[in-house]
């Protein structure tokens, strides 16, 4: 290999690892300079798996959020643009990359390690605030990419490389064989995919010995060198991990982790890395070292369930015995009616069929095999004496999938059924990835609709909130508008609330709000939406229904309220509620402008005493 490398003629070839679907249109959206959080957000939200895994980190600790983030607009606007995009970039890579050509270089190791750096740097970062914990986690994450390249690009080569060498010579061993090592390689790839110039320079400069020079750059630098030294830690079984505490203690000193702060800060970090595992489906619970790598085994190939058909009794008797010594479990049939009936009942992984047989023939019945849905799947050997050319194409164009010769050389029998032993091993792992893609899809929509229900709901009184409200009222607006139908909105607020939390204190007012949503439900009608509106303000959006119906419902309301007091609570005064009512018939106002009308209702109850409900008139 020539001793110049060109990375730029290795990257037209598309043979590096690349994003693809919606991290590349995020990319490239992102790259536009009218892009806004907004269309970010909704690209973001057409891969589910990504929208559950960027949720996901910004509820983290390292990000810090204040409050539950359950929606994905605001976790991008938290985020920003350029760390969605990064973040999706490295999600988008895992997620081709759990498994590869090249057999000496441990795909579930080095996701592994990968993981345990993103999860490390971040929470280093979460603390001493060098660079954002986001932009840490991603290139935490591709730190090492460099390393999956190679393996990707050259995998023979490189697997030879790794069963030579290690550490230092494996670097001298690759720049000899490619022109380029892994860690320059990683940073190559950096710097095409757009990172930040301080996370290149920081992670060029972690790769050698510190700098005394303090600057930004140095620091994040020395962060890295210590994400390093815990990312050894995650990944080693519990020997190692005892070995290695000390020199990580030590580490720890220069980032104001001493004591039980470091022990805290380490055990988060695991918790953490094991949590993210789980999401993004990377193996973090092997806790044995990772052995030295050995030599390709040719895996043991499982027996197979197998059909014979042949009209030869003595024939079929031999070759099943033989076919049973080899592992293989056989039935037998003597004609193409009574094996097709047999592939029907039975669903064999393989068939050897004679050609010439009567009524019904191999060539008929592997005919009428491939025309159904059983039968597509179902490899095909077909048993024949010396046919033409021109009958051999026919028995190919019908469907068969491989032929032996008579009489039947059992040594050429079995190599040949090994070859159908290895696509049907292949066939049942491509079913089982589907059924893993399907399961994981099922799981990430439950999340997912569990996300909405928890965005939607308030968490005191368990029914809808103000976001919940908002946007119903603008459905149901437009139903009533289209459908002229009137619509109502009634405002309700609880009087002299404060003097309960004054009084008896937040958890005694916080009763009060459970009991009052709980009588407003039972008072209003099934089509009703009762929410709580935020404090001690609630709203009911009343479909189809006129100002008088709208006014008996919010009578029953206020008068179940007065009432039915809370019990076990000793108030300073009983609890009451003022209500404020709007209709829209015509619908020349809009919804928004439906609640302020209520609202104005509702100020002339307060204004009037409290306790009772009040029309809007405009």
């Amino acid at each position: 290999m020539t001793m110049e490398f060109k990375f730029d003629e290795l990257k037209s070839g598309d043979r590096l690892p690349s994003p693809s679907g919606v991290a590349l249109t995020i990319m490239q959206l992102v790259q536009k300079d009218n892009c806004t959080l907004l269309q970010l957000a909704e690209t973001v939200k057409t891969d589910p798996a990504l929208t559950s895994r960027i949720l996901s980190f910004a509820n983290s600790a390292a990000l810090g959020a204040h409050r539950p983030i359950a929606n994905i607009a605001e976790a991008v606007q938290m985020m920003g643009m350029q760390p969605v995009r990064n973040f999706a970039l490295s999600l988008s890579l895992v997620s081709k990359n759990q498994k590869g050509q090249c057999t000496a270089f441990d795909y579930t190791a080095y996701w592994m390690k990968s993981l345990a750096m993103a999860v490390a740097i971040s929470a280093i970062s979460a603390r001493e605030r060098t660079v954002s914990p986001e932009e840490a986690f991603t290139l935490g994450l591709l730190a090492d990419i460099g390393e999956l390249a190679l393996a990707t690009v050259w995998p023979i080569e490189f697997a030879e490389c790794l069963t030579t060498a290690h550490g230092d010579e494996l670097l001298r061993l690759e720049y000899d064989r490619f022109a380029v090592d892994h860690k320059q390689l990683s940073i190559m790839l950096l710097k095409d995919w757009g990172l930040p110039d301080i996370f290149i320079d920081a992670l060029q400069q972690s790769f050698g010995p510190a700098l005394a020079e303090v600057t930004r750059t140095t620091r994040f630098a020395s962060q890295l060198g210590f994400a390093r030294q815990l990312t050894h830690y995650c990944v080693a079984d519990d020997d190692t991990r005892t070995e290695l505490v000390d020199a990580l203690q030590q580490a720890a000193v220069s980032h104001n982790l001493e004591g039980e702060t470091f022990t805290q800060f380490l055990n988060d970090t695991l918790q953490e890395w094991h949590a993210w595992g789980k999401l993004i489906d990377i193996k973090t619970d092997v806790r044995k070292a990772f052995p030295k790598v050995k030599a390709v085994q040719e895996p043991v190939l499982q027996g197979l369930d197998l059909l014979l058909v042949d009209d030869d009794p003595l024939m079929l008797t031999r070759l099943s015995k033989q076919l049973v010594s080899a592992g293989h479990r056989v039935e037998t049939c003597r004609d193409g009616a009574s094996a097709l009936k047999q592939v029907l009942e039975h669903k064999p992984q393989l068939l050897i069929t004679d050609w010439r047989m009567k009524p019904m023939d191999g060539l008929a019945l592997c005919k009428i095999l491939r025309s159904s849905e059983i039968g597509t799947n179902l490899y095909i050997i077909m048993l024949t004496s010396a046919e033409t050319e021109d009958e051999l194409v026919e028995a190919f164009d019908t469907g068969i999938d491989d032929y032996v010769t008579k009489p039947v050389n059992l040594k050429i029998l079995l190599a040949r059924i090994r070859a159908a032993q290895r696509i049907t091993n292949m066939q049942l792992a491509l079913e089982k990835d589907k059924e893993d893609i399907q399961r994981a899809n099922a799981e990430l929509a439950t999340a997912n609709r569990r996300l909405n229900i928890m965005a939607n709901t308030d968490i005191l009184t368990g029914i809808p909130n103000r976001r919940y409200a908002l946007s119903r009222l603008n459905q149901e607006w437009e139903t009533a508008k289209r459908y002229k139908r009137p619509i109502s909105v009634l405002v309700l607020d609880l009087d002299y609330f404060k003097t309960v939390n004054d009084t008896l204190g937040h958890d005694a007012g916080d009763e009060v709000l459970v009991h009052s949503a709980k009588l407003m439900k039972s008072a209003a009608r099934a089509s009703d939406i009762v929410c709580r509106f935020g404090g001690e303000e609630f709203l009911v959006i009343a479909t189809n229904t006129d100002a008088n119906a709208s006014l008996l419902v919010a009578e029953r309301i206020r008068k179940l309220i007065q009432t039915c007091q809370p019990k076990n609570l000793a108030l300073p005064r009983r609890i009451t509620v003022s209500i404020g009512v709007a209709c829209s018939v015509g619908h020349k106002t809009g919804w928004n402008e439906l609640i302020k009308f209520a609202d104005q209702a509702l100020y002339q109850v307060k204004s009037s005493g409290r306790n009772a409900t009040q029309l809007a008139s405009f």
